[in-house]
């Protein structure tokens, strides 16, 4: 094989690769990696020409340019973190492939191919729950627009959905290269019907779950307001304050009646650093809660930026910081709050921090480079977070997750506010950020997904679009358009019962990672033999 046809079958998978973040059906990644699995193929088959470091450029190339293609919008927000997202997890996609096909040069039969998709989830799994999380990429996020397919992620998450398409390619390659071998369409059709199973069983099953499934009526009336502060050219002098205030007050009037369960507002609305201890104080705040007066028993839900001072003697995390005249320690937080006119407040702290931008990694040994954090709205430096998920009760007793921004990526984290008693979930979020790119489009679409798995209905207040209502089946209700400003007002029902998938999580995953280090160890006591 030419080097010139090797170097353009890695430019073709990874634009296959991108095409579903780019809004094309997410089945076209059942062919996605046919490009890299021959290329696997042909460096195996030549091991003794090639080096397994010769496979690892081409599938370095092929993921920098699904991860370009796919994500290139971070610019818009940082392009040293773009840089980074880029090259960094290509790199990391890249040495999975590439440990991948050295357990395919030294395992017997097809183990390497099982290598291969147990090494790939354990690597998404892995970027959910380190320093960098990053799950963007995660291929079961691929059908994020194609619900009506994936209805069983309730059983299985987004994980299901990687074990599907990387056994679909594998199979699919498998039987090319037999059909190629012994040019025999008879020997082919019964491991073809194997793969056609494995394609349509899930889908039409998803189809019968998608058309039987029926909420149970239980609805709350919702008001979603949108409006449209352009984070760009955002200022945070008290006169621009106040008017980010009046036009969230009019907005909000001009949706709710006496109805109206539920008013929520976007991330960060307000980036007055308030004292979270001491809301009350506040003359805009006191102004916000006056909202619910127009609406008996209704609820105001914003995000906002807070801080927390914290008391000499007492537990003081990692992130806090000192004042500026050196009296006191306090932290900073992208927070949530749930208020009404009785004045009773709650409180959620966002947990999953965006790296580079709400948080340093691996603060402890790069803790010097803090003060470069970038400044999104609020201030430089990582953030406080809480450990654990918590939700908000309302005036009614409903059970509301408090889901902010890009916690919304993160599946498990979300099945745990469900878990604790979450019957709805609102989803509050920035994504001006971005710009008019695919980059809200691909975070509104996860939003689906998490529905899926849940069982849950979402309302989605996005400042700056796309602002939605999503039913239990993942299906969009009502959206706002984007860079507009908006309110929209809708009925969502209301669940108590748990999924198999909010019951246990990524269990897929889990099962992947152990079945991996198994492999491991394997390889590693096979090379010792060969060396005594």
């Amino acid at each position: 094989m030419k080097r010139s046809l090797r170097i353009l079958l890695s430019v073709v998978s990874g634009i296959i690769l991108s095409l579903a973040w780019l809004e094309f059906p997410g089945w076209i990644l059942f062919v996605a990696f046919l490009p890299l699995l021959l290329l696997d193929d042909f460096f195996v088959r030549e091991k003794h020409r090639f080096k397994s470091v010769s496979f690892w450029g081409h599938t370095y190339l092929a993921f920098i340019i699904w991860n370009g293609l796919a994500t290139w919008w971070v610019m818009y927000a940082t392009i040293l973190g773009a840089i980074v997202v880029i090259f960094l997890n290509s790199l990391l996609m890249s040495l999975v492939w590439w440990l991948a096909h050295v357990a395919r040069r030294r395992l017997p039969g097809n183990l390497g191919y099982i290598s291969l998709i147990v090494f790939w989830i354990s690597f998404e799994f892995f970027h959910y729950h380190w320093q960098i999380e990053w799950p963007w990429l995660t291929l079961g996020n691929g059908f994020a627009n194609n619900v009506k397919m994936v209805q069983w992620y309730e059983v299985t998450g987004v994980f299901g959905g990687s074990l599907w398409i990387l056994t679909v390619n594998i199979l699919l390659f498998l039987l090319l290269m037999r059909l190629h071998e012994t040019g025999s369409l008879k020997a082919s059709i019964r491991p073809a019907l194997i793969i056609l199973l494995i394609i349509f069983i899930p889908v039409f099953g998803s189809i019968i779950r998608y058309n039987s499934y029926v909420e149970k009526k239980d609805e709350r009336e919702i008001v979603i307001v949108q409006p449209n502060i352009d984070p760009y050219s955002e200022t945070y002098d008290k006169e621009a304050s106040n008017r980010k205030l009046d036009k969230f007050i009019d907005l909000s009037m001009s949706g709710i009646d006496n109805n109206t369960d539920f008013i929520v507002g976007p991330e960060t609305v307000f980036e007055q650093q308030w004292d979270e201890d001491r809301l009350n104080r506040y003359p805009q705040f006191r102004r916000l809660s006056a909202i619910t007066r127009m609406a008996p028993q209704s609820d105001l839900i914003i995000g906002a930026s807070t801080y927390k001072i914290y008391k000499e003697g007492g537990d003081i995390p990692s992130t806090a910081r000192e004042s500026g005249d050196g009296r006191y320690l306090y932290d900073m937080f992208n927070t949530a709050i749930l208020t009404n006119y009785s004045g009773a407040n709650q409180i959620y702290h966002k947990s999953i921090l965006v790296s580079g931008v709400e948080k340093m990694p691996f603060r402890k040994y790069l803790g010097f480079m803090e003060r470069f954090i970038i400044k999104l709205g609020g201030a430089t430096g990582s953030l406080g977070s809480q450990d654990e998920p918590t939700n908000f009760i309302a005036s009614d007793s409903t059970i509301v997750a408090p889901v902010i921004c890009y916690e919304s990526v993160f599946g498990e984290y979300l099945a745990k506010f469900v878990k604790k008693g979450a019957q709805l979930i609102f989803i509050i979020t920035n994504d001006g950020w971005w710009k008019n790119t695919p980059g809200y489009k691909q975070h509104l679409s996860f939003a689906r997904l998490r529905a899926i798995e849940t069982r849950r209905s979402i309302a989605r207040s996005a400042n700056t679009g796309i602002s939605c209502f999503i039913n239990q089946r993942g299906d969009i209700l009502q959206q706002t358009g984007w860079w507009v400003e908006a309110v929209i007002k809708g009925e969502l029902n209301i669940n108590d019962k748990l999924t198999f998938y909010v019951k246990h999580g990524d269990y897929l995953a889990r099962v992947a990672v152990f079945i991996s280090v198994l492999i491991v160890l394997y390889m590693v006591s096979v090379s010792l033999r060969r060396i005594s």
